[in-house]
């Protein structure tokens, strides 16, 4: 089996992947990114000699529009998408989707993510948790994977794990951050999916944001530490009485001295800042701390 790692270039280089499965003659799609760079996606296609047309199964890990907002053009072409049941309505029918996304881009959502359009119910295959999806020699095992999002899967095949957002976010070989934008952030139900991925034992993680990482152990280790760690960052500052306009400065301060220690440069900071933008981790951890901790 092969994995094409498609560089969508959503801005920066390494920002947004689609990967291409490849076994014989068989083909699948993870993820299609946004529509503003599908382009893009059809460009990779032309060089490995394939079109569209030709994908004829597209699983997307969750219904975000830097995951799926693309979608809509493989249905039209004939492919089926496979989701997560609570998200597949919301792909036959976006309103709520984009009225959602709205509130958080408000002018930049045509610049940032492009057109979305509805797919036809009989288009969509809604998974269920652990069911197993043959497309011809391939083999796709549906983990249901929330915390990011209420409707979020990973996929797993032969070995590797497809893990979207819920596998956090790495850049080149970069600190592993956790986005967590709203409105769906639960922390528990997180980790317990860090958990799931954990005991799938893969040999490989490919997060949409960005490329195959081997290291699985330590990998996960990292995430699920800086997932906590930015929780009770932003919890403390809620606890001293600091609001969101107060916190978001401050956080994004304390991300990109991170990185810098890292050793990253100024261009991977703009792709990390692209992938999974610093102010809404704010906006999606206060929500989270509002709805599930600071109540009662």
């Amino acid at each position: 089996m092969k994995v094409h790692v498609i560089d969508l270039n959503f801005f920066t280089p390494g920002t947004i992947a689609a990967y291409l499965v490849e076994e014989n003659s068989d083909l699948l799609l993870i993820e299609t990114g946004p529509d503003s760079v599908f382009q893009n996606l059809v460009k990779s296609l032309k060089e490995l000699g394939l079109a569209p047309r030709d994908i004829k199964h597209v699983f997307v890990t969750h219904i975000h529009l830097d995951h799926a907002g693309a979608a809509w053009h493989f249905a039209e072409s004939g492919s089926k998408i496979y989701v997560h049941p609570n998200g597949a309505r919301h792909l036959e029918n976006p309103e709520k989707l984009l009225i959602s996304a709205e509130k958080i881009y408000k002018d930049k959502m045509k610049y940032l993510w492009g057109s979305v359009k509805p797919i036809p119910g009989e288009r969509i295959w809604p998974t269920s948790d652990g069911e197993e999806i043959w497309i011809g020699d391939i083999n796709v095992k549906v983990v249901d994977t929330q915390g990011h999002a209420s409707h979020h899967n990973t996929y797993l095949i032969q070995g590797n794990a497809f893990t979207g957002d819920v596998g956090g976010v790495r850049i080149n070989r970069g600190p592993i951050l956790p986005p967590t934008p709203p409105p769906d952030i639960n922390i528990e139900v997180w980790l317990d999916s860090i958990r799931k991925i954990r005991l799938m034992n893969p040999d490989a993680i490919y997060p949409t944001h960005f490329g195959e990482s081997n290291d699985v152990g330590s990998y996960l280790d990292e995430l699920e530490s800086r997932l906590l760690d930015w929780t009770e960052w932003i919890g403390k500052r809620l606890r001293e009485g600091k609001n969101e306009e107060q916190i978001t400065p401050e956080f994004e301060h304390y991300v990109v001295a991170a990185l810098e220690q890292a050793g990253l440069t100024g261009e991977e900071i703009e792709a990390y800042r692209n992938a999974d933008p610093f102010w809404m981790n704010v906006a999606g951890l206060v929500r989270y701390w509002r709805k599930h901790r600071l109540v009662g």
